[in-house]
C-alpha cells in the first residue's frame, strides 16, 4: 500500500487538530506539522466537504473537528482526500474479474483491501491524540518483520 502525500499530509493536520484546542489556524497546523500551507489548505478544504472539520474565517477563525475525535477514523480522513481504500486499475477490487491462473487474485486484493480497513477503521483521532494505539495494531507492530520492507 502506498500513501499519498495528500493522505499522509491530512492524517497529520486531523491528529494536529484532535489534539488542539479549537480554533486552529491553517498556518499553525501547517507549521506544527511541515505541511506546505497551500496545499494544506486544499486538503482542508476537502477535509470540510466530507464533513470532518468545520471552520470559520475572520481573526478568531480557523478549523475544528466537525465530530468528536473518537468518532473519526483515519480511514474517514484517507477517504475524504482520495477515495476508496484499495483500488485496482482505478476499479474496486471486488468489480474486476481474472481468469486462468490469476483468478484468485481478486480475492487476494479484496483480501488486502480487509486488512487495510481492518486498521485504519480502528484507530481514531482521539488514539492518535492520546499517543495510545488499539491493542490490535500495537500488536502488529510488534512483529520484528512489520518493520522490514521487502
Amino acid at each position: 500500500m502506498r500513501l499519498s502525500a495528500k493522505a499522509d499530509y491530512a492524517c497529520r493536520a486531523m491528529a494536529e487538530l484532535a489534539s488542539t484546542s479549537p480554533p486552529v489556524k491553517a498556518e499553525r497546523l501547517a507549521t506544527a506539522q511541515n505541511i506546505p500551507l497551500k496545499f494544506l489548505e486544499n486538503i482542508l478544504l476537502d477535509l470540510k466537504h466530507s464533513g470532518l472539520v468545520e471552520s470559520q474565517r475572520g481573526g478568531d477563525g480557523g478549523y475544528w473537528l466537525a465530530r468528536d475525535a473518537s468518532a473519526i477514523t483515519l480511514a474517514d480522513v484517507i477517504r475524504a482526500v482520495e477515495g476508496p481504500l484499495a483500488y485496482v486499475r482505478g476499479q474496486r477490487p471486488e468489480s474486476l474479474d481474472y481468469t486462468g491462473a490469476a483468478g484468485p487474485l481478486r480475492d487476494v486484493w479484496v483480501a488486502l483491501r480487509a486488512n487495510v480497513r481492518a486498521v485504519l477503521e480502528e484507530v481514531t483521532l482521539a488514539h492518535m491524540s492520546s499517543g495510545a494505539l488499539p491493542a490490535s495494531v500495537q500488536e502488529l507492530i510488534r512483529d520484528a518483520e512489520a518493520w522490514h520492507s521487502h
